[in-house]
C-alpha cells in the first residue's frame, strides 16, 4: 500500500491527472469519463507466497530427516540457520525485484517512471479507449548551433539506448528532476553534464514557445503510450575550428549514473539525414519554421 500511495502522491501522477482535467484535456467537455486507475504493484504478493511456502517446508525439516537429539550437531544447527537466512534473502530479493519491475521505478528517493492502466470510457458508446500509460513527465532538449568559418555545426550526444538496441545520435536532453518546473535551468544543466559546454540561461531560445497555445507549448514524442512532454530549446554561437575539433569525440556524462556519452559535432545541413532521433527532427522543424516567420531573436 505504501508504493500505491507514493505513486498517487507523485508529481508524475498529479501532472497526468491535471493534463486530463485541463481545458484541452479529454475529461474537460464531458465526452469521456475516468472510471479507475490500476497501478501494478500488487504483485508483491508473489514474493510473500514464495516466502510462506519456503517457511512451511522449513517447519517440517526436522521431522522429514527423523533425527534424534544426539544427532543435532553444530553442523546441523548451522545448516538450519542458513536455510532460514536463505528464505529471508529469497523473500527480500523476489519482492524487491517484482516491486521495482511492476508499476513503479524509483530514482533514489523519487519516482522516475510510473506505469499504470487508466479505464477511460466514451460516455456515448460506453466503449473503453486505449489507456495504458508509461509516465515519465516533462523533459528538455537543446539544439546547439555553432558557427565556425563558413559552416554551421550541431552538437549531439551518442549514447547506448537499450530499448531500441542501438547507439543513437541525439540532442543533449534530460528529465526534470522535480516538480518545480525549472525547465530552462534543467536544459542548461543537461548541456553541461552531457557535453561540457556551459551556456547562459539568457542565451537560450525556447522553440516550443512558438507553438500555438492550444498545444501547451510542448512536443509529445509518443502520445499513444507515454506522457513525456518536451520543451525544445536552441542556442546559437560562434567558435573557432579548434573548439569543434576538441568537442568531437569527447567522453562525457555522469558515469555513476550509467551515462556513457560521446560528443559528436556534425554539419547542420547533414543533420536531418544522419539521425532518427525525434528530438532532433522536431527541433529542426521548429527552428526552420521560426526562422522563416521571423520569430527568432537573431536571423
Amino acid at each position: 500500500m505504501h508504493c500505491i500511495r507514493t505513486a498517487i502522491d507523485s508529481s508524475l501522477f498529479k501532472q497526468w491527472l491535471e493534463n486530463m482535467r485541463s481545458e484541452t484535456g479529454i475529461l474537460a467537455h464531458g465526452d469521456m469519463s475516468l472510471r479507475r486507475v490500476l497501478i501494478q504493484v500488487v504483485y508483491l504478493a508473489v514474493g510473500m507466497l514464495y516466502y510462506i511456502t519456503l517457511l512451511s517446508r522449513l517447519r517440517h525439516f526436522p521431522k522429514d530427516v527423523s533425527v534424534s537429539s544426539s544427532l543435532v550437531t553444530p553442523e546441523f544447527a548451522l545448516a538450519y540457520v542458513l536455510t532460514i537466512y536463505i528464505c529471508l534473502a529469497a523473500f527480500r530479493v523476489i519482492t524487491e525485484a517484482v516491486e521495482s519491475a511492476e508499476g513503479v521505478d524509483m530514482f533514489g528517493t523519487r519516482i522516475g517512471f510510473l506505469k499504470f492502466k487508466a479505464d477511460v470510457l466514451h460516455n456515448e458508446t460506453g466503449n473503453k479507449v486505449p489507456g495504458i500509460v508509461f509516465s515519465r513527465g516533462p523533459a528538455v532538449a537543446v539544439l546547439i548551433l555553432l558557427d565556425s568559418g563558413d559552416e554551421t555545426y550541431v552538437v549531439l550526444t551518442e549514447q547506448v539506448r537499450v530499448p531500441v538496441g542501438r547507439l543513437i545520435l541525439e540532442l543533449p536532453a534530460g528529465m526534470l528532476d522535480d516538480d518545480k518546473g525549472d525547465v530552462i535551468g534543467t536544459a542548461v544543466r543537461e548541456v553541461e553534464e552531457e557535453t561540457g559546454i556551459k551556456l547562459k540561461m539568457a542565451d537560450m531560445v525556447n522553440l516550443t514557445s512558438f507553438l500555438d497555445p492550444s498545444t501547451g507549448g510542448k512536443v509529445f514524442p509518443s502520445p499513444g503510450g507515454c506522457d513525456e512532454e518536451l520543451s525544445l530549446f536552441m542556442y546559437k554561437g560562434h567558435v573557432d575550428k579548434e573548439v569543434i575539433a576538441t568537442l568531437h569525440g569527447k567522453e562525457t556524462g555522469l558515469r555513476d549514473h550509467g551515462e556513457l556519452i560521446k560528443v559528436r559535432v556534425v554539419p547542420y545541413d547533414k543533420l536531418w539525414r544522419i539521425t532518427a532521433d525525434a528530438k532532433v527532427l522536431s527541433a529542426i522543424t521548429l527552428y526552420e519554421m521560426a526562422k522563416r516567420d521571423g520569430l527568432l531573436p537573431f536571423q
